[in-house]
């Protein structure tokens, strides 16, 4: 399972077969699979996954749905051919087929049917098309897949001509184009004027479409009737046809059929067939499986309720939770309905009372508010709502209108739960697959209900069949999210979880961008005054902190946490089920993890009602030898202990994970659909889960939603600052500031050498070709280096920087949004009419700002001084702007009001009175007038404020509005904070604009590449696709690998990007680049769609005829299927990432908690956890290791490649942008060991770049570790901050160790700056020993491995601080 080969460590054999943590759980398997299946218990022994059949998801076979009739007499036989999205019709044409066999005297019926979904599989499709070859009649419903959709046209539209009937009911316009009845078509569909053809037309077709298709369905025919030709004829009976397919029951199907041959059918011309009128039932209403009827009204249902004698008294009374249910219509009358059964009698068994709402359409909005909001007083008769169709809740799989879902969910105001029935999947498919649920559904029905706010994705449903255990785990997580309604909040009991990463003292309390305790005090004491029991909380935060981490009961500093809890080896094994599952990776409890040898500990403080927990780490980071495992291991007993002991001993009614990120959601299981045998579902039990998540972080928030069904609330990201100047850098820009007023007086010459002599100090020489000191240059050669240090020092100024860490509930005053304010001006937003301040200012002075950047970057004086006056006029615009809106203390007053008055009066708007004394006073009034308008809705998000009240509406079990998340700066609606954050619809990407975006950056790095190469091309290129990066800008990384090998993308009808087609050679203009695409694990999880879009186009291109020096791709994929003897599209494998529920290559672990000998060793490591391939020709086998491939690939690269996306997170503040850098590892296995050139795109401003990676390690470091401002930034949150700064030299270790590419002078600067300076260095240590101690420890290794060259005499001080500061910790001096 793993490959250990080449790691320094041996293990018994036995042992290496058990390392996936999936193989041995077989004990779970009885419970989710039905009873027993043919009378024969399920005996599946293991999980281990392996492509199964064709390799795809769907492995069903149409055969089951295959009726053919016994030959009676010489009755002509009727051939129906049917393709449906589900299954629900099977049972009930099946059973219509059937009985009209047995009956009918005119004619015998043979009826095939199949989903779309196994349409992917080559045979499958071979036996359609020709089941079509002698087919009568044909019927296609709800096929919205487009890549199927052509399939099913391209098969249809042969026959279409000789059938007797072709039936299609809402699809894609190119499926509906084929109806035929008679002289009615919809050929002409989207052109016509007809009203019917109208329908179609509407741009936004969302959930209105199917509404309004409904209403005529009911109107039409009456209409018709009266109506004499034949073509009105036709049209009634298509519209008859609907109504008997909607109508969906045997009766329905079975009149439909008669009517339908009757009429069409040549054979049977002349026959005189009776059939009945569609029996309608109701659109839209209540339905229970024991009730007399359906219902249109909630009283009269409450009132049947109420007479039920099968049901205690308990659920009939008043103090029941009440929960409504959203089902599907066909479901109901077709009579596939035992999943629901199956959850309504789950829940009334529970003790909860149920209302369950259907709707025909596609709209649940109407029905939501007509039956679960009361008519009087307007309140919500439910407590928590479960929608069960896993759909949208407008517009189902055609287009959705998720604002209008929001608002009717707002009005209704309680928890909403998305679980899924398995659409494209079987039970065993689902449970065998590592992937879990089929991507298209992933599409459809996860991502899509997460835009309107929906939660906890559970599949509780096979096709037609419960899956018991699942129905248990969202029958009690939705009781659990309504009892949070009802509730009084005295007796609430919440339990906030911290984290702890790396594992050491210094570090309780670890979150992106987040002071944790101050924030934490700040919720606790807005929870106390609004009535929640926090007794005994501290007076101030810090005290706070002391309580948590210090265990009072050992002498004041012992190296141990609080304890909260002991738990017993006995207590922990009846409370924690599964338990034994944990053992192959962990042996015997109690380990030695969070453990005293004897029992498990609980860390953490209770204070009345609320319990602080820190939650166990991975358990693995300090063991090399468990890192080099290419899947992770389980959670160890301490992990699984704090949280049977939160649920089960605290007994939490919810949990708080404070900031971003724990470990639970990333522990291995699968990737969406979570079985019971998936860690993240065990141990978050049915807890329901609140999560504050860094707003800027959708991707990781978007797998704590799936995988632990977290309610994620979003906090802001500190305010931006500018880095500004500082020491020789500040002196620098004084210099350039003289020289340009005396350049042209006897000092010019005497200016540049003191320039030259500064730059060189402050190591400015690696960025910009310095002349040697004292050599004489002309006049033009002393402007280009003038110009060129100062585009440097500008480019450092300018850059921003989170200052600080965030505290919830704190938004930032008006004044420290400015800088953000200025980033977002500098974009233009063409879709919304605005021009970028930046473009406006230029134009008033003749030029164009992209030419303004170009001449900035090539150091060009005039246009560098250019381009900071640009700079300046914007923040002096801005800043009069903002002070006009706020209030003396420095906060925003009702901005409405003061832009209006602003906004009155053209001589006095700020902005122009300050413009005026500028250069670029004669500015376009009427564009600045619409930028300033945006922006003053922009500043108004910025200061508004819902983080606390996000977590209120979500403990007191409302519901929490949906925002998308993101960077600010790109997309203001991300703001404000507080809304429970979603990704994008996973199909949208990459958007035209995006791809726009990617071809300039594409083009910058080839040409860097050939400037830095003798002007030869790369071949290869290793690059990296991030989640959160790709949905913050729409997928500009995926568009940079599809221009790289030269292919676009093509968007269907719907919007949606699921094809791509190559650009001929001649438009490319130069050769088809080579690549191998790094997905992060959150990048595989949340857009599998794209990693398969991405393999089928680099495959294509492989396969295409062109001249190997023009097309590297097919180059090096004949090259490596010759010498692997394997077929090209297999050696053409570029598209990697971990093994599924497996995250990050683990580099990161092992430099964090220095547990690696060598780099050889973090090689291995990242080539064991990185080389699992998705193969888009057999999708259903999910990740499959295929190291040679990926080895022999990456031993071709000349480039690494990397982008940095928005301003808070750069090189230095995460670990994940090393442990995915293969630099140092691709010299490696390069045949000639050359060290590939790593390059850095960086788009965080709107003039984008293409910098070496060790260019922007020293921008990193000026601006953030050696910056005044930023560390004095960090020291002001205390305890946080010095850990973060420690984190920032820890993460500068890693890129040398994983490139190589970091300077000397940046450790040598970091320790005169923090260690040199004794006022530094005593803060440092008083304020948090424990990472200081760490930091110490980060130099020394530093030194150790080589990576710092320094003085004896430095390295003999910090020797001699870290035994110091080890004493202090252990409390000896005291």
């Amino acid at each position: 399972m793993a490959s250990l080969v080449s790691s320094p460590f041996t293990l018994p054999s036995s042992k290496a077969d058990q390392l996936s943590s999936f193989s041995k759980k077989h004990f779970f398997l009885h419970s989710f699979l039905p009873k027993k299946i043919n009378g024969q218990p399920n005996s599946k022994s293991s999980l281990r996954v392996k492509a199964i059949g064709n390799g795809l998801f769907t492995q069903t076979t149409p055969e089951v749905r295959r009726i053919v009739p016994e030959k009676k007499g010489n009755l002509p036989t009727v051939k129906i051919v049917y393709v449906v999205l589900e299954a629900q019709y099977q049972s009930s044409l099946s059973s219509a087929v059937q009985s009209l066999n047995q009956t009918s005297n005119f004619a015998s019926f043979e009826v095939v049917g199949y989903l779309v979904e196994e349409l992917r599989d080559e045979n499958t499709y071979k036996t359609f098309c020709k089941d079509l070859e002698d087919a009568n009649i044909f019927i296609g419903s709800l096929i919205f897949v487009e890549e199927l959709a052509l399939k099913v046209k391209a098969a249809v539209e042969k026959e279409r001509d000789r059938l007797d009937a072709v039936l299609v009911f809402p699809s894609m316009p190119e499926v509906m184009r084929l109806n035929k009845l008679g002289s009615f078509s919809m050929s002409q569909l989207g052109q016509s004027k007809s009203p019917f053809f109208q329908l179609f037309k509407r741009k936004k077709q969302g959930a209105g479409f199917a509404d309004s298709m409904l209403k005529l369905v009911r109107t039409l025919p009456k209409v018709l009737k009266y109506l004499p030709s034949d073509k009105a004829q036709d049209a009634r009976l298509y519209i008859l046809s609907l109504q008997f397919w909607l109508g969906g029951s045997p009766d329905n199907l079975q009149n439909f059929v008669k009517m339908i041959s009757g009429s069409y059918v040549p054979a049977l011309k002349g026959t005189k067939i009776d059939y009945s009128d569609p029996v309608l039932f109701l659109d839209s209403g209540i339905w229970h499986p024991l009730a007399p009827s359906m219902y249109d009204d909630v009283k009269e249902y409450l009132n049947w309720y109420g007479t039920r004698r099968d049901v205690n008294e308990k659920v009939r009374g008043p103090n029941a939770p009440v929960i409504g249910l959203v089902l599907q219509r066909s479901h109901i009358v077709t009579g596939d309905e035992s999943h629901y059964v199956a959850v309504i009698m789950e829940l009334e068994a529970r003790g909860a009372k149920v209302i369950p709402i259907f709707a025909g359409g596609l709209d649940f909005s109407g029905p939501v508010e007509k039956y679960f909001i009361d008519p009087i007083t307007k309140k919500p008769m439910v407590n928590s709502v479960v929608s069960l169709t896993g759909f949208a809740l407008v517009g189902g799989p055609a287009r959705q209108d998720h604002p209008r879902a929001v608002e009717a969910l707002m009005k209704l105001d309680v928890p909403y739960i998305v679980a899924l029935p398995l659409v494209f999947q079987t039970t065993e498919e689902w449970l065998n697959s590592t992937l879990g649920l089929h991507p298209i559904q992933v599409a459809l029905q996860v991502a899509l209900p997460e835009l309107d706010g929906g939660m906890e994705p559970i599949v509780f449903a096979g096709k037609s069949h419960a899956l018991h255990k699942r129905v248990e785990q969202l029958c009690t997580r939705a009781i659990k999210w309504a009892e949070l309604k009802r509730k009084t909040k005295t007796e609430k009991k919440l339990a906030i979880t911290v984290f702890s990463f790396p594992p050491d003292k210094g570090n309780v309390g670890t979150a992106a961008y987040l002071n944790v305790f101050a924030s934490i005090y700040s919720v606790l004491k807005d929870l106390q005054k609004d009535g929640y029991n926090v007794e005994g909380l501290p007076e101030t935060a810090e005290a706070l902190i002391e309580d948590v981490i210090h265990d009072k009961e050992a002498q004041f500093n012992s190296p141990n946490l609080s304890v909260a809890y002991k738990m017993s080896v006995r207590e922990y094994q009846s409370l924690t089920p599964y338990a034994t599952a944990l053992e192959e990776n962990w042996g015997k409890p109690p380990g030695n993890l969070n453990s005293d040898g004897e029992n498990l500990l609980v860390y953490g403080k209770q204070y009345g009602n609320i319990f602080i927990g820190v939650q166990p780490t991975f358990g693995y980071e300090g063991d090399p030898m468990r890192l080099l495992f290419s899947k992770s291991a389980s959670p160890h007993h301490g992990f699984a202990a704090y949280y049977s002991f939160v649920e089960k001993i605290f007994k939490a009614d919810a949990v708080l994970h404070f900031g971003t990120h724990g470990s639970l959601e990333f522990m291995p299981g699968k990737q969406v659909g979570m079985s019971d045998a998936c860690f993240p579902d065990s141990l978050i039990g049915n807890i329901p889960n609140v999560y504050y998540y860094a707003a800027n972080n959708p991707s990781e928030a978007t797998i704590a939603k799936r995988r632990s069904y977290a309610n994620t609330i979003s906090y802001l990201t500190p305010p931006a600052e500018n880095a500004g100047l500082y020491k020789g850098l500040k002196q620098l820009s004084e210099l350039i500031s003289s020289y340009q007023s005396l350049k042209d007086s006897g000092r010019g010459q005497q200016i540049v050498s003191s320039i030259i002599s500064t730059a060189r100090q402050c190591n400015l020489d690696k960025d910009v070709e310095l002349p040697e000191e004292g050599e004489e240059i002309s006049q033009k050669e002393r402007d280009l280096v003038v110009g060129k240090v100062y585009s440097k020092i500008m480019e450092i100024e300018s850059r921003l920087l989170p200052c600080g860490l965030h505290v919830i509930g704190e938004p930032p005053s008006a004044m420290e949004a400015v800088a953000t304010l200025v980033n977002i001006a500098a974009l233009d937003r063409p879709e919304d009419g605005i021009s970028s301040l930046p473009a406006i200012l230029a134009a008033t002075v003749g030029r164009n700002m992209e030419d303004v950047y170009r001449g900035s970057d090539k150091g060009i004086l005039k246009d560098v001084e250019l381009l900071r006056q640009i700079t300046e006029a914007s923040r002096g615009a801005i800043s009069a702007f903002v002070e006009r809106t706020t209030n003396s203390k420095g906060q925003v007053v009702d901005v409405a009001d003061k832009l209006t008055s602003i906004l009155g009066f053209g001589i006095n708007e700020p902005w122009i009175q300050y413009l005026s004394n500028t250069k670029f006073y004669r500015a376009d009034r009427e564009k600045l007038r619409v930028l300033f308008e945006f922006l003053g809705e922009c500043l108004k998000l910025v200061v508004a404020d819902n983080e606390l009240g996000g977590l209120k509406q979500a403990l007191e079990g409302k519901y929490v509005e949906p925002g998308p998340g993101g960077d600010p700066i790109r997309n203001p609606k991300v703001l404000p904070t507080g809304k429970n954050i979603h990704a994008l619809d996973p199909q949208a990407i990459p958007t035209t604009a995006a791809m726009q975006s990617a071809k300039v950056v594409v083009d910058r790095l080839i040409e860097r590449q050939k400037i830095d190469n003798g002007g030869k091309y790369p071949e290869t290129v290793a690059l990296v696709l991030w989640g959160t990066d790709n949905i913050k800008t729409y997928g500009e990384s995926l568009a940079q690998v599809l221009w790289m090998i030269g292919v676009n993308p093509v968007a269907d009808t719907l919007g949606r990007v699921n094809r791509v087609e190559p650009v001929s050679l001649e438009e490319l203009g130069r050769p088809r680049i080579d690549v191998v695409v790094n997905c992060s694990g959150v990048f595989r999880d949340l857009f599998i769609n794209q990693m398969n879009l991405l393999d089928r186009a680099i495959k294509m291109v492989a396969e295409l005829d062109e001249p190997l020096e023009q097309n590297y791709v097919r180059k090096h994929a004949l090259e490596q299927a010759k010498e692997l003897g394997i077929d090209v599209r297999e050696a053409a494998t570029r598209v990697f990432s971990n093994a599924s529920g497996s995250y990050s290559s683990n580099v990161n672990l092992a430099v964090e908690n220095s547990s690696w000998n060598d780099e050889k060793q973090l090689q291995d490591m990242y080539l064991s956890r990185k080389s699992f391939a998705f193969d888009s020709d057999a999708p259903g086998a999910g990740m499959t290791e295929k190291r040679k491939v990926f080895e022999m690939a990456l031993s071709t690269a000349d480039a690494t490649f990397q982008n940095l996306d928005s301003s808070e997170i750069s090189l230095t503040d995460v670990s994940h942008y090393f442990d995915s850098d293969p630099t140092n590892l691709v010299q490696n296995l390069r045949k000639d060991g050359k060290k590939p050139s790593a390059y850095i795109a960086d788009t965080t401003t709107a003039n984008a770049q293409v910098r070496t990676l060790s260019e922007t390690v020293r921008l990193d470091a000026r601006t953030k570790l050696l910056n005044p401002k930023w560390y004095e930034g960090m020291m002001s949150s205390g305890y946080e901050g010095v850990r973060e700064i420690e984190k920032r030299l820890t993460n500068t270790v890693g890129w040398s160790a994983t490139s190589g590419q970091v300077d000397n002078w940046v450790y040598e600067e970091a320790n005169s700056t923090f260690i040199q300076d004794e006022n530094m260095l005593n803060r440092l240590m008083s304020t948090n020993p424990n990472s200081f101690r760490k930091l110490v420890q980060t130099f020394l290794e530093a030194n150790g491995r080589g990576y710092w060259e320094t003085s004896q005499e430095n390295i003999e001080r910090l020797r001699q601080l870290y035994s110091e500061v080890e004493d202090k910790i252990e409390g000896i001096d005291r």
